[in-house]
């Protein structure tokens, strides 16, 4: 199996063992992504709508870093330490995708690295068509 290492400079760096994301065929597996401000690896400023909108910035980075777009996402998973927060996921996931959309997980947990309140993965195929580079 022949991975790739898949790496942007307009998504925060990797602050672990992992890469923002990993390929294999047209298979891309998204790291977790938290609310970080990718120029200053800090935590953005703002309340949970900010942070949620930052969070799926930083995908679209990554996937357009692996050759693809949001549309080709088929798998979210998305944790949150507040389940109440679960509608605004639901309001600005909106912005971000069209029908169909991903299939998807929420998980509660206790807590997410640097204290944030939400983070996301992912899962793109990517078909030979929509190969931008």
């Amino acid at each position: 199996m022949n991975k790739q290492i898949i790496q942007t400079q307009k998504a925060p760096q990797a602050i672990g063992t992992y890469s923002q994301a990993i390929k294999t065929g047209n298979t891309v597996y998204l790291s977790g992504q938290i609310p970080l401000v990718p120029e200053t690896m800090e935590i953005l400023e703002g309340d949970i709508l900010a942070h949620i909108r930052q969070v799926f910035d930083n995908l679209t980075a990554v996937a357009e870093a692996s050759g693809g777009n949001l549309a080709d996402i088929v798998k979210l998973t998305v944790f949150l330490t507040d389940l109440s927060n679960f509608p605004l996921v639901n309001e600005i996931m909106r912005n971000y995708f069209e029908k169909p959309y991903p299939a998807r997980a929420v998980v509660g947990v206790a807590e997410l690295p640097k204290g944030v309140g939400v983070e996301i993965d992912g899962i793109m195929v990517i078909s030979d068509e929509s190969y931008h580079y």
